[in-house]
């Protein structure tokens, strides 16, 4: 059987009502064989789309909605970045609280410092992973981004914009409506804001501040609706941006 160059059916069948469906986009075929094989592994994962560049991504998912994308930045023809960026404007347009609306993108690179993963997530990724992270880290990663409860890699996504603070923080008319937007928060949802910044989740904020989870969940609502943000990671760049929080 001949497949595109470029894109490859998934192996099984139409996922169970529940399953995270993933689409994997990466230019080297190993990556995608043994990353497939992995997620393809756990009971709650199913691999549906797997596509070589972001030309092939593109067309794979105008037919197969996925709920993670996990998407490799450097590649042949259309780049990750560019990808990202189509596919955000797909999710924008999509009817709300619609499968589509809700896609998410996790960026793979080999470079903690990578500026394209910045770009890509400003572009509306919700955060990177390293390729060679431990296998148990990717899994997680698929899972919490499904969630929206998390940033991804706190620790890398922290130094990468350690590293592009300057870049950020660079006047720009987003800069100005994200300073207007941070200062329409309450004392309590400004509190809550600069814990989000600093990496924590809704337990350990709620640890924190002394609050039940519920309440803290109802702050990060209101956070998100505020700031125009799709989600966590996009509250940490806005930190950043407006200089709520500067480099370590």
């Amino acid at each position: 059987m001949n497949n595109h160059p470029t894109i490859e059916a998934a192996q099984k069948e139409t996922p169970d009502q529940g399953t995270i469906t993933v689409a994997l986009v990466d230019d080297q075929h190993l990556v995608r064989s043994g990353f497939t094989m992995l997620i393809n592994s756990q009971p709650d994962l199913e691999v549906v789309v797997q596509a070589g560049d972001g030309h092939a991504a593109l067309a794979q998912l105008s037919a197969t909605v996925a709920d993670v994308v996990l998407m490799d930045i450097r590649m042949p023809g259309m780049d990750g970045l560019e990808a990202t960026r189509r596919l955000m404007e797909r999710v924008r347009a999509a009817a709300p609280g619609s499968r589509l609306s809700q896609l998410k993108i996790v960026v793979l690179t080999t470079f903690d410092l990578d500026e394209y993963a910045l770009s890509a997530i400003q572009a509306g990724a919700s955060g990177f992973l390293l390729k060679d992270a431990p296998p148990e880290e990717l899994l997680e990663a698929i899972r919490t981004v499904y969630r929206g409860d998390a940033v991804i890699a706190p620790s890398t996504t922290r130094r990468l914009l350690d590293h592009v603070a300057p870049l950020l923080s660079a006047p720009s008319p987003g800069r100005d409506e994200h300073h207007t937007a941070v200062q329409s928060l309450t004392a309590r949802e400004h509190e809550v804001f600069l814990l989000i910044a600093q990496g924590l989740s809704n337990p350990e904020i709620a640890g924190t501040l002394f609050l039940s989870e519920a309440t803290v969940k109802t702050h990060v609502g209101h956070i998100l609706s505020k700031l125009s943000a799709r989600d966590r990671v996009q509250i940490v760049v806005i930190a950043y941006e407006t200089g709520a929080v500067t480099p370590t």
